[in-house]
């Protein structure tokens, strides 16, 4: 299993490496692999505490393009419209939003023409110059720009009307791909084999991975979500789909806010890649990650303890974001070997 989880993450390496998601995805490409149930593998990382087991779920290998989290929120959705005969597909995104670019690929592979209302109208004329959403028209996503303020209100009546007079026949998913079939999705990340895991760890943005994750935990696990953004709505967001009630929120490790790094981070990030050869977004992931070693760290856990994190993907956005380190002049995030 070691051997096949280092081949697929060689081959993501090179890829991103290489192709720097800036390449045009043949058509032939994007409906080659086929959009079926699957499980992720769990791979053991090795910690200097050897009294806690650690473990991470690699979601990120599932597919190529729809990669982690996303494979989940879009499988049961895609299904869903192409059930109802919609010819097409409309959400929501930023410019290096990884549910963009999953949303493209899969609607290309399932036949359905997309659209991506994209959050500043700044980006108009260049789609060159930004990977994800060059990738996203590679697969045969539109795009229609918009500014922030008219993004704010992008779920309003006015707007939906808007989109229905535009677009005619079309199925709408949210921001982030999250609603009661996402979360459906999302319940089969977990499978039997991790019922003895005390901790499950994940990134939150939306809400929806971790609420399918409670959903389908045991009752003596303890789900720990960690937000990739300030603010206190999650909570609400996760109660309007949880279950049950054994989770909390880790809210010290945003390192700023959604979307915001930090120099910490980014060593982090590339160190922990150096040390168990798994590469890590720096958006949900690694922020996830740094705080879970923190907590080991500082004796969060208690002795014994089995903890598992999600590997939710997102890592087709790390080209966009060294582009920003760089003009900031920053370190970037370096996968080498």
């Amino acid at each position: 299993m070691t051997g096949i989880i280092r081949i697929v993450t060689i081959f993501l390496f090179f890829y991103h490496k290489f192709a720097n998601f800036q390449t045009l995805v043949p058509k032939s490409l994007c409906t080659f692999v086929s959009f079926v149930k699957m499980n992720s593998v769990n791979q053991n990382i090795e910690i200097q505490n050897k009294t806690i087991t650690l473990t991470i779920k690699r979601e990120d290998l599932l597919h190529p393009f729809v990669s982690g989290n996303k494979f989940r929120k879009l499988k049961y959705n895609i299904l869903k419209a192409k059930e109802l005969n919609h010819d097409k597909l409309i959400t929501f995104g930023g410019a290096f939003s990884n549910h963009i670019a999953a949303v493209a690929f899969a609607c290309q592979e399932a036949g359905i023409e997309s659209v991506g209302i994209i959050r500043g109208n700044e980006l108009v004329g260049k789609i060159q110059e930004n990977p994800t959403l060059l990738f996203a028209q590679n697969c045969g996503m539109k795009f229609e720009f918009v500014s922030r303020e008219v993004y704010q209100n992008k779920m309003s009546e006015s707007f939906i009307s808007e989109l229905n007079t535009k677009y005619g026949n079309h199925y709408l998913l949210p921001e982030g791909g999250t609603n009661v079939l996402a979360i459906l999705g999302c319940e089969e990340i977990l499978i039997n084999e991790d019922a003895h895991f005390d901790y499950i760890c994940c990134a939150v943005g939306t809400g929806g991975t971790i609420s399918g994750i409670i959903n389908s935990a045991t009752p003596n696990q303890k789900i720990l979500g960690f937000p990739a953004l300030k603010g206190d709505f999650l909570k609400d967001e996760i109660r309007k789909f949880a279950k049950n009630n054994n989770w909390e929120l880790i809210a010290n490790y945003h390192f700023g806010g959604y979307g915001k790094v930090t120099d910490e981070l980014i060593g982090f990030i590339n160190q922990f890649y150096m040390d168990v050869k798994i590469p890590l977004d720096p958006i949900y992931t690694g922020k996830m990650v740094y705080g879970v070693m923190n907590l080991i760290a500082n004796n969060y856990f208690p002795n014994g303890s089995k903890i598992l994190m999600i590997h939710t993907g997102g890592l087709q956005g790390i080209s966009g974001m060294n582009g920003l380190l760089e003009k900031k002049k920053m370190n970037k995030i370096v996968f080498d070997e």
